[in-house]
């Protein structure tokens, strides 16, 4: 008896699934992790309308002082974002905002800080079945700057570095994490390489901004601190300012 052909679903096919089409989504698409995080920006958007909902994933897209801005919660874990990257991706996303938490690896930064991801350490099980080793994942320039320039704008303390992405959060020991933090990484989160690398993948710009909730380096946890929910407000707050920034340099552009 022959074998059947294997069925391959790609991102185009679970766009199909959510019936959402590139005219149903913003210039910009945020994606933080958590669904309170969802709740949250999408009080920030004027006349948010929901475009799907699908398992524990919910889209959103409203205005943002005239331009058109998607909320969704991207997933806390490089799988289940590889899935609505992916989809946000096959519908022709123009730039893509990242809102997630970490930990620190270096001493000197706190919980409540802002780290925003110039570059990865891929050490997640999803992106090499996108890309090989010497694949080197980067951020869109000009959103991270936007990002940058936002916080500063803001007066919002914020740290610009390489970041490290795992799934194994058990399997953080001692000598993996002084070796990631020996090549350069700053923090430690689940997401970021996931998410940044399919965009490349699909000519998406992208970035990645994390709200710090622990440091690996001290051992302070910052999950029962005042200082890390209040950063994630202000992670928002920053994103739409970097949107905000990047719509008025279109403008002054234009002049």
């Amino acid at each position: 008896m022959p074998m059947r052909k294997p069925i391959h679903m790609t991102g185009k096919d679970l766009a199909g699934m959510v019936q959402l089409r590139a005219q149903d989504i913003g210039k910009y698409v945020i994606m933080p992790g958590t669904p309170d995080r969802l709740e949250a920006l999408v009080k920030k958007i004027q006349n948010p309308m929901k475009n799907f909902s699908f398992m524990e994933h919910t889209m959103y897209t409203g205005e943002l002082d005239g331009v058109r801005v998607t909320a969704m919660n991207g997933g806390m874990f490089s799988a289940n974002t590889a899935i609505t990257t992916e989809i946000v991706c096959n519908v022709e996303a123009q730039n893509i905002i990242r809102l997630g938490s970490c930990g620190a690896l270096t001493e000197d930064i706190k919980v409540g800080d802002l780290i925003l991801a110039d570059s990865v350490i891929r050490g997640e099980g999803v992106t090499p079945y996108y890309v090989d080793e010497e694949f080197e994942t980067l951020p869109d320039e000009g959103l991270t700057r936007a990002l940058q320039e936002a916080a500063e704008k803001m007066g919002v303390k914020l740290h610009r570095g390489k970041v490290w992405s795992t799934d194994a959060l058990l399997r953080e020991t001692k000598e993996i994490v002084e070796e990631k933090a020996g090549a350069g990484a700053i923090a430690v989160d689940m997401v970021s390489s996931t998410l940044l690398t399919i965009a490349q993948v699909y000519k998406t710009k992208a970035a990645s901004i994390l709200a710090v909730s622990d440091n690996v380096m001290t051992g302070e946890m910052g999950f029962t601190n005042p200082a890390y929910y209040i950063a994630q407000t202000t992670m928002i707050n920053v994103a739409l300012e970097a949107v905000k920034l990047l719509e008025n340099a279109k403008i002054a552009d234009n002049k």
